[in-house]
Formats: C-alpha cells, sequence, structure tokens
C-alpha cells in the first residue's frame, strides 16, 4: 500500500501495510496521536487505497476513484470531524451513520466512514457506534480518530485496532513543510517542527501565524522565571496563556522538547538553546526529570475540559513543585 501524503511512521505505515496486503484490515481502525500529527492525512490515504481501482498499487492516485477521493468528491467515503470540545461529537452523527451503512456502495467496493475527534464522543454516541461495529455490513471500514485512546470505551477498542502516530525528525518535517509551503523558510520550519516535538501541522501552524517567535519567547521566560524562584514572575510569564488552550499546549510540548535536551545531552533537537542552557545550568539532572516528566502530565491536563485559569495555576504550581522551589 501506498502514503502519498502521509510521511514518517514507517512503523504504522507498515502496519497498515501487512493489514492491507493480507486481506486482514479491520472494519475498524483507531488513528491515535495528538493534533497535528497527521491523522487525518493518514486516514484518508486508508480511505482512498480502498477505493482504488488499480490493478497495480494502491491508491494509484490517477484512477477516477482515487481522483474523486483526493478531491473529497467521493460518494462512498463518509467524512466527519467534531469540533472538537469534550462531547462535541453527537449521537445523531451516529445515527446518520446508522441510516446509511446498510446501503450498499455507490461505486467502490468499500464504503469508508472517517470520524475525527473521536475522543470527543460521549458514553451514548459511543455506545450506538459499537452496535455496528459488533456486526458491520462486509464492505463497510470504520476509521476513528482520536487524541487519546483512554477516551473511547474498551468495547469499542476492543473491535478496533488501534495505530499510534508519532512525531517525525525535524529533516523529514521540514522538508514536508517547504514543499506544500514554498513561501517558508527551510531553516524555519526545521526548528519549528524540532521545537514542535516533530508535530508538521504545529510547526506550519505556528509558521503560518507568525506564532513561532512568540511561543518561543514564552518559554524563555518561563525557563528563566523557573530557575530564579520568582513564583509571582513566573505566573506573569504563563499569563499570556490564559484562554488560549492551543498555545498553551504548543507551549507545553516546546518546553517537554527543551527539558529532553536538558536531560540527554549531546546534539540538541529542540533549537531553544537559550531555554536548555538556563534549565540545564539551573537544576540537576534529578530535577530535569521531574520537571520533564510533570511537563507530560500537563499536556494531558491541557487537552481536557479544564478552566483556563485553573489550568495556569495548576503549571505554575506543578513546574515549581517539580523543580523543588
Amino acid at each position: 500500500m501506498l502514503f502519498n501524503n502521509f510521511v514518517g511512521n514507517e512503523k504504522a505505515k507498515q502496519q497498515i501495510s501487512n493489514l492491507y496486503e493480507s486481506g486482514r484490515l479491520p472494519h475498524a481502525i483507531v488513528l491515535e496521536g495528538e493534533a497535528g500529527l497527521g491523522k487525518r492525512t493518514l486516514a484518508r490515504d486508508i480511505a482512498e487505497a480502498l477505493v482504488c481501482r488499480s490493478e497495480g498499487e494502491h491508491p494509484c492516485g490517477v484512477c477516477s476513484q482515487c481522483v474523486k477521493a483526493i478531491k473529497q468528491l467521493h460518494p462512498d467515503i463518509y467524512e466527519y470531524r467534531a469540533p472538537g470540545g469534550i462531547n462535541s461529537f453527537h449521537i445523531d452523527k451516529i445515527r446518520d451513520i446508522i441510516s446509511d451503512v446498510y446501503i450498499t456502495p455507490n461505486e467502490a467496493n468499500y464504503k469508508v466512514y472517517i470520524l475525527g475527534n473521536a475522543h470527543c464522543m460521549n458514553e451514548n454516541a459511543q455506545n450506538a457506534l459499537l452496535k455496528i461495529l459488533e456486526e458491520p455490513p462486509s464492505y463497510a471500514v470504520f476509521i476513528l480518530t482520536a487524541q487519546n485512546r483512554s477516551a473511547l470505551l474498551e468495547t469499542v477498542l476492543s473491535r478496533a485496532v488501534v495505530i499510534s502516530v508519532e512525531g517525525v525528525s525535524p529533516k523529514l518535517g521540514a522538508e514536508y513543510i517547504t514543499g506544500i509551503d514554498e513561501n517558508t523558510d527551510y531553516n524555519d520550519a526545521y526548528n519549528a517542527v524540532a521545537a514542535l516535538g516533530g508535530n508538521i501541522g504545529k510547526a506550519h501552524e505556528s509558521i503560518a501565524g507568525g506564532a513561532l517567535q512568540r511561543l518561543t519567547k514564552l518559554v524563555d521566560d518561563i525557563a528563566k522565571m523557573l530557575a530564579s524562584n520568582n513564583e509571582y514572575d513566573l505566573l506573569k510569564a504563563l499569563a499570556p496563556l490564559t484562554g488560549n488552550r492551543q498555545d498553551t499546549a504548543a507551549v507545553l510540548e516546546m518546553l517537554e522538547t527543551v527539558l529532553r535536551d536538558a536531560v540527554a545531552g549531546g546534539e540538541r533537537l529542540s533549537g531553544l538553546d537559550n531555554a536548555v542552557d538556563i534549565l540545564k545550568g539551573e537544576f540537576s539532572k534529578q530535577k530535569l526529570f521531574a520537571i520533564y516528566n510533570t511537563v507530560q502530565e500537563l499536556e494531558q491536563a491541557a487537552n481536557k475540559n479544564v478552566n483556563s485559569a485553573l489550568l495556569i495555576t495548576k503549571i505554575c504550581y506543578s513546574l515549581r513543585k517539580a523543580a523543588g522551589r
């Protein structure tokens, strides 16, 4: 199986290819990973392969079925993406699918349902989906994207193959971004991908929106204030994140990459040398590990429906506690 748009993640691609080429592709696939890693792109590549009519490798990208899939006009590919808020994937959408799924495909051998942000389904919506997954039509394939599998019921997961999507190398990410956006400087793309843990989507967005420089300064300020042992100044440094969950998640991800560099030594991947030097010069390796683990926990909290002001307070308190302040 070919992946014409999805880059990196060779392990995940090999797993999908093995299932596809052996005829063992399940009726349900869960693509797990944070926003911006390309889960939707991968889902569309799989859908395109399923409807492709080429006698060679799938997807060929040129047959009439592939062209329709690429243009997102294929009648046998249904795509819905929840807005992203908690419980924003309503049961009504699942009912729409139930009313459609037992109608045989229009043109292809499969009907593919791409359900984005499936982690936003409440329990009722998941139980409704489960009824289809328990006895699906032979031609139906469901591809769910989720930031975390833990948000899905075990009964749903038991009827699916879960595939984890991860970040890519700065080099691969920079090549991809500059390939689709000729106005982006390669070095800017490289540094953004590195700082954001290999997340191409977030990196491209941070460059296009002019946010990278602002977020980099925020990370530098947080490192300085954490090292200076001044609680008020740390809260002041975190204040611009209040009410902006997306920036909060990005800063925590950049901080995680900085701490990884500070702990590991050797070649630095974050591109944020100033913040690395500040933290490495102030804290022992043991403390850096503690702060690193805390940042990972805070990233999970940032993805939940937590009050923004309380989240900022929690970040300040947790970072200081991990640092022994």
